[in-house]
């Protein structure tokens, strides 16, 4: 791939380990306030629960606030657990401002940031909201090596719109045929930025079964078998 000069990453599912995270965010904030379900249980149900809202917002089809009371009401309405919206939306506030402070990396994250550095210019494109993927990054030390980062909230659009592509492009100042998008998710990252007209490597930690014209890798370090 000699024609690439940059790299764009998917944040949460690709180098920051979200669901490690979210799982220890929500131990402190259900303890905090004191609510009286079992953890494993309910991420039992939350994170199939979350996967599904975010791709219905992915899509436009719900609000962020949507998003983030409809997740926790749907899985306290399984577990039986009465609980007040006012609390729900409480409850809310916290796991995204203790969401930041959990900065494990999937493994080979550091390391293969420090390969690619410098042999090509490294950008962030996220459909997570800028006040939470900041603090990620920044709290996990992997800010420093990235020269953009481009949000659905500062590009107006998510991925897999096209749009959000366009615009990391023009932050960059590159071009779509010397660009490559690396991600976990099919929809919105690697058929995204196909769809757009740009490269993309799947990170397909979990071996699902995909189509064979994708490019995938299970472990990070084997991106350096790619680029």
């Amino acid at each position: 791939m000699k024609h690439i000069t940059d790299i764009f990453f998917d944040l949460d599912h690709t180098l920051w380990d979200f669901e490690k995270n979210s799982a220890l965010a929500f131990e402190k904030v259900l303890k905090n306030n004191e609510i009286k379900v079992d953890l494993e249980v309910f991420l039992e149900y939350y994170v199939p629960l979350n996967l599904k809202y975010w791709e219905l917002y992915r899509h436009d089809k719900i609000t962020q606030h949507q998003l983030r009371y409809g997740r926790l009401k749907d899985t306290f309405d399984i577990l039986n657990h009465e609980i007040s919206d006012v609390l729900i939306d409480l409850l809310s506030k916290e796991y995204i401002q203790y969401l930041p402070e959990f900065n494990y990396l999937f493994d080979g994250t550091v390391e293969i940031l420090d390969y690619l550095n410098g042999k090509y210019n490294l950008h962030i494109i996220t459909n997570g909201f800028q006040e939470v993927q900041a603090g990620k990054m920044m709290n996990s030390g992997i800010d420093k090596y990235f020269k953009t980062i481009t949000n659905s909230e500062m590009a107006g659009v998510k991925k897999p719109n096209p749009r959000i592509f366009e615009f990391a492009l023009l932050k960059a100042n590159v071009q779509k045929q010397n660009s490559i998008m690396i991600g976990d998710c099919l929809d919105a990252d690697v058929n995204g930025a196909l769809n757009f007209g740009m490269d993309a490597i799947h990170f397909n930690e979990n071996n699902k079964e995909i189509p064979n014209h994708i490019k995938q890798v299970n472990h990070l370090i084997e991106l350096k078998n790619h680029l």
